[in-house]
């Protein structure tokens, strides 16, 4: 795939970015460029690779998923304006 100076000029446009015209061509070639090694990893022989999240395979160290407070559901809700079943009721702001 290649790109062609007046399609860089409209996907410019389209993204509302600034491109000098003393920038273009420069600009135009380097995403060529790029195009070009996208075109050649395409090309590689992946049959049979599993798809990784990472290229490294690592586990991540979690830490034990305790409980550090106390529960006070009830001393909380002593204090609230209205509860019902262990739920906080509140106005209805929408009709």
């Amino acid at each position: 795939m290649s790109l062609s100076p007046a399609e860089l000029i409209r996907i410019a446009q389209l993204a509302r970015i600034d491109l000098p015209s003393a920038e273009i061509e420069p600009t135009c070639a380097q995403l060529n460029h790029i195009f070009g090694f996208i075109e050649q990893l395409r090309a590689a022989p992946t049959d049979g690779i599993a798809p990784m999240s990472h290229a490294v395979e690592l586990s991540q160290r979690l830490r034990d998923d305790v409980v550090t407070e106390t529960n006070q559901r009830e001393k909380f809700q002593a204090i609230a304006p209205d509860t019902e079943g262990g739920l906080y009721l509140v106005p209805k702001v929408m009709e």
